[in-house]
């Protein structure tokens, strides 16, 4: 039942006054696209024999720079270099 004012301890009142928002939670979610160009990113360097540690960007970034650095495919994984 709807009032026309809000009454004291109705649960339809305080439903109806509840403010939803995302709130912090949806900050830390990265969107679709910054997901999608970060996995390419990752498939790119895994195609050409680089391991990075994780599919972060830095990750990425630090195992492309150590081998383009050292000239080999860098393992990140296991800490070795590929031939």
């Amino acid at each position: 039942m709807v009032h026309p004012e809000y009454v004291e301890g109705c649960f339809g009142c305080k439903v109806g006054s509840l403010q939803l928002s995302t709130g912090d939670a949806n900050s830390r979610v990265p969107s679709a696209k910054k997901w999608d160009n970060r996995l390419q990113a990752y498939r790119d360097t895994t195609a050409q024999g680089i391991e990075p540690r994780g599919t972060d960007w830095k990750s990425i970034k630090e195992a492309r720079y150590v081998s383009d650095k050292v000239g080999k495919a860098y393992d990140a994984v296991n800490n070795t270099f590929k031939d």
